[in-house]
């Protein structure tokens, strides 16, 4: 894979893992890297910021309205959208 850099910070693994899906699908190389630290036992892993995936730049755009798409209202589960 040619150089990365950040494209997004992750709010949690189930969005990380949906995201994961969706670029697999689509055959966009991706990184993502947890915060979880077994040393510190997840300290750095606040509610906000689960990790962060990382991609060459060129498919920056792409990965973000992937992202915002999936992110939509419409697209959330009844079950998350009553929480």
């Amino acid at each position: 894979m040619t150089d990365t850099v950040r494209i997004l910070i992750l709010k949690n693994q189930v969005e990380a893992s949906l995201l994961d899906e969706i670029l697999k699908e689509r055959d966009i190389p991706h990184i993502i890297k947890s915060y979880h630290d077994l040393a510190y036992d997840g300290l750095w892993q606040t509610p906000t910021a689960w990790g962060q995936l990382d991609a060459p730049e060129q498919y920056k755009e792409e990965i973000l309205k992937l992202y915002e798409e999936m992110s939509l209202p419409e697209n959330l589960s009844e079950t998350i959208r009553q929480e």
